[in-house]
């Protein structure tokens, strides 16, 4: 698979089939990922892999506060600017019901956001989650560091014929999440990214991407 294939192939799978992912394919996608850029070679990212009856139990866990009715952990950084405007929210607005929609949850169900919760803590049914976090002293250019790592190892899974999903939702339960990775108060959750194979059958989601003249402007020849 060739780079442009990746990346014109990798969406956010929302729905997981249970065959499990070997470790070999995960240690060979994060090690060759290290080579993603990082200013001053810091390398602020720090994974923790989660597989069989840890992420089992976790999932139980996240899965129980979100249909409790949990409002979740205290936020240590917005996941959206609180006065999003469009283009922007137009975006969103678009991408959301498209999204859940798909997944069979209609904007005017009174328990959609119950019901979101509650698929997002399942991780989708995915074998895999990788949290990333970073350490509390970095600043807004390790935290972009860390997206271009992510992004790097999510277009190396589709090499590997896998799929992700990036869930920045894990921040709501990241008191849970530590208590199962072993993660310090030195630390910040930035997202936990699932990975798997697709669930034959389900049809796949592609949300739309703006024009480039929408977001790119050539300057000079």
């Amino acid at each position: 698979m060739d780079v442009y294939e990746a990346v014109d192939s990798r969406r956010a799978v929302r729905a997981f089939s249970d065959e499990p992912v070997r470790r070999d394919v995960l240690e060979r996608v994060l090690s060759t990922a290290a080579r993603a850029p990082s200013s001053g070679n810091l390398q602020p990212w720090h994974v923790y892999v989660v597989t069989g009856e840890p992420l089992a139990e976790l999932k139980r866990r996240a899965t129980a506060r979100a249909l409790s009715g949990d409002p979740g952990d205290e936020r240590e950084y917005p996941m959206y600017p609180a006065d999003l405007a469009p283009p922007y929210l137009d975006r969103f607005s678009a991408a959301a019901a498209q999204r859940y929609a798909a997944l069979g949850i209609e904007r005017d169900d009174p328990e959609r956001p119950r019901k979101i919760a509650a698929l997002n803590s399942g991780a989708f049914g995915a074998p895999v989650v990788l949290f990333c976090y970073l350490d509390r002293t970095m600043g807004p250019g390790q935290w972009g560091d860390a997206g271009m790592y992510l992004q790097t190892v999510m277009l190396l899974l589709r090499a590997e014929g896998l799929h992700s999903c990036p869930q920045v939702m894990w921040t709501m339960y990241r008191r849970t999440v530590s208590e199962t990775v072993g993660a310090d108060d030195r630390l910040v959750l930035f997202c936990g990214v699932s990975v798997g194979y697709d669930k034959a059958g389900v049809p796949p989601l592609r949300t739309g991407r703006a024009r480039v003249t929408e977001t790119v402007s050539f300057v000079g020849g």
